[in-house]
C-alpha cells in the first residue's frame, strides 16, 4: 500500500499506550447525563467532539462560543472515552456551521481527520486484517463511537453484491436529513484515501435526501457520482477491497485494542437502564406509530411480563417511555428547524399531523408552530 497499515499501526499504539496506558486510566467510563438526569439520553464518546471542536476552531469558530453553545466544557472533552449527550455534539456542530457560515465545515472535518486519534474503534479497525474483517468489527464496537438504534437488530453496516457491482450499506434510520449520512460514508472515504490511495475505495454513492446546501462542493470533496434522493444511503466500493490484505495488521496489537474495547464496553453496559434499552429499539422503529410490547421485550431476551415488571421497578410504564420519547424527538427535530411540523408528525409515527398537534399541546401548552417561535 502506498501508505502502509504498519505505519499507521505504529501511530495508534503509541497514541493509546500515552493516552490510556502511561496515564494510569483503567478503562473506567465517566458519562455526562444531562441536568434534567434523563438517564436513557443518547450518548457518545468525547473523542469525536474535541476533534470537531478543535478543526472548527481552526477554521475561525470561536471555540469559548462552540462550548456554550453546547454545553460542554474542556474537561468534559479531556478524555476521549469520556460520554457526552449525542444532543451536545450535534448543537456544536450546528453552531460550528452557524459562526463559519459554512455547511460542508463537518465533511470536510471528517474528510480531513483520522478516526484512530478519536476512539479506540479507530484503532481496532487499522489493526484488523482486512476490510471485512474491520467492518466486522465496526459493528461489534459501534456504541463506544455513538448510541445509534438500527432497525431489527441489524448491522450498522452492510455488504452487498449487486452483479458485478459491490455496495456497502449504512443501515442507520433514516430521518431524510444530510449530515449524518454524508459523514459516514465519508469517513470510509477517508481511512482509505490516507490510507491505501493506490486502490481507490469508493465508485459511486447514493443517498435518500436532497442536495444539502454545499452540493456543489460534492464533486471535489467525494470525487464519485452522487445520487440523491435514492432510496438507501449506500457506498459502491472497489471489489479488491473484498480479497486485499491490509499491510502490517499485528495480532498482538489487534489484541490490545480490542481487550480495552470490550473493557469499555462492559463498563458501559452498567450504566444501561431498562427504559434506556426500550428506547433504543423504539426509536429504530418510532415513524411506525404502534409499537408492539412483546416484540421489543422479545428482542430484550425477556418476557412482556419480565419487563412490565422491569420498568415498573424504574417508576415507568411502557407506554409513558414510548410517549416521553416522541415528546423529546419532537422537541429535538422542530428545534433543529431542518423537518416540517408534518414531516414531524410522520417520524414520530402519527398517523396524521393533527394527532401530533394535539399530543404536542399536551406535551407542552402550545401548538409546534407557536412553541417554535416562542
Amino acid at each position: 500500500m502506498g501508505r502502509s497499515i504498519r505505519v499507521v499501526l505504529a501511530e495508534c499504539l503509541r497514541t493509546f499506550c500515552s493516552r490510556r496506558l502511561g496515564n494510569g486510566m483503567t478503562g473506567r467510563i465517566r458519562i455526562l447525563t444531562p441536568e434534567d438526569n434523563r438517564l436513557s439520553e443518547q450518548t457518545m464518546a468525547a473523542g469525536f467532539a474535541r476533534a470537531f471542536l478543535d478543526y472548527a476552531v481552526a477554521e475561525g469558530a470561536p471555540r469559548d462560543d462552540l462550548l456554550a453553545a453546547s454545553g460542554l466544557t474542556d474537561d468534559d472533552l479531556s478524555d476521549q472515552d469520556t460520554r457526552i449527550p449525542v444532543a451536545a455534539y450535534q448543537t456544536l456542530i450546528a453552531t460550528g456551521i452557524e459562526t463559519t457560515g459554512d455547511t460542508s465545515l463537518y465533511l470536510r472535518h471528517v474528510l480531513e481527520t483520522r478516526l484512530e486519534t478519536m476512539s479506540i474503534v479507530g484503532q481496532i479497525v487499522h489493526a484488523s486484517t482486512s476490510f471485512p474483517h474491520s467492518l466486522g468489527q465496526l459493528n461489534r464496537y459501534a456504541r463506544l463511537m455513538a448510541d445509534v438504534p438500527i432497525p431489527g437488530g441489524r448491522d450498522r453496516f452492510e455488504i452487498t453484491r449487486e452483479g458485478d457491482a459491490v455496495w456497502l450499506l449504512d443501515n442507520r434510520p433514516d430521518d431524510g436529513t444530510w449530515m449524518a449520512t454524508e459523514a459516514s460514508l465519508a469517513r470510509f472515504i477517508s481511512e482509505f484515501r490516507r490510507s491505501a490511495p493506490e486502490h481507490p475505495f469508493e465508485q459511486a454513492m447514493e443517498v435518500t435526501y436532497a442536495p444539502p446546501p454545499h452540493a456543489n462542493r460534492y464533486p471535489d470533496l467525494f470525487r464519485v457520482p452522487v445520487t440523491f434522493r435514492a432510496t438507501r444511503n449506500a457506498l459502491r466500493i472497489n471489489p479488491v477491497w473484498l480479497d486485499e490484505a491490509f499491510d502490517g495488521g499485528k495480532e498482538y496489537v489487534f489484541g490490545v485494542f480490542t481487550r480495552h474495547a470490550d473493557g469499555l464496553l462492559k463498563e458501559l453496559a452498567t450504566h444501561d437502564t431498562v427504559r434506556a434499552s426500550v428506547e433504543a429499539r423504539m426509536l429504530a422503529d418510532l415513524h411506525e406509530g404502534t409499537l408492539s410490547m412483546d416484540h421489543i421485550a422479545r428482542d430484550l431476551g425477556m418476557s412482556r411480563q419480565t419487563l412490565y415488571r422491569r420498568l415498573k421497578d424504574e417508576g415507568v410504564t411502557f407506554a409513558q417511555v414510548h410517549d416521553d420519547l416522541r415528546r423529546r424527538m419532537a422537541m429535538d427535530y422542530l428545534s433543529a428547524r431542518k423537518v416540517s411540523v408534518g414531516e414531524t408528525a410522520y417520524l414520530l409515527g402519527f398517523s396524521e399531523a393533527s394527532a401530533f398537534v394535539r399530543a404536542f399541546r399536551r406535551w407542552t401548552g402550545a401548538s409546534p408552530t407557536a412553541w417554535m417561535n416562542d
